[in-house]
């Protein structure tokens, strides 16, 4: 005769449930999460009263004054010839480095719109320079 109590005690717990319940988390998280890297440009706001010396030899600096005018190495730009200027200008340069200068009054959009046409024309990297107060 044997006895049911004895028997159960030495078998091993079914892990089955176990495994399933944490795919299905795996499989939850994995449809949920976000995954996507977002693209920008890292920015700093016109008054920083911190930030580093920034002396980079041969970037080209791009200057947006108060009225809108966008100027590059003293040369008045219109918005529209940017990328086109920005891609010949970055053409033959070993570092594609640009210094953004703005105007503290400077719109916004302006600003990105100099930000992308330097993204399209194939700049590394882009830094605005800001003066501390």
């Amino acid at each position: 005769m044997e006895i049911q109590g004895l028997t159960s005690r030495h078998k091993t717990p079914n892990l089955t449930p176990l495994i399933d319940i944490v795919f299905l988390l795996l499989v939850f998280y994995m449809l949920t999460a976000h995954f996507v890297k977002d693209q920008s440009l890292d920015s700093v706001l016109p008054e920083a009263g911190s930030g580093e010396n920034f002396e980079e030899q041969g970037a080209l600096e791009i200057v947006i004054n108060n009225e809108g005018e966008i100027i590059i190495d003293t040369k008045l730009i219109m918005p529209n010839e940017l990328e086109a200027s920005l891609q010949q200008r970055l053409q033959g340069r070993s570092k594609k480095l640009v210094i953004l200068r703005g105007d503290k009054n400077s719109k916004l959009d302006l600003t990105v719109q100099v930000m992308d046409a330097a993204r399209k024309a194939g700049a590394e990297s882009l830094d605005i320079i800001t003066s501390q107060p």
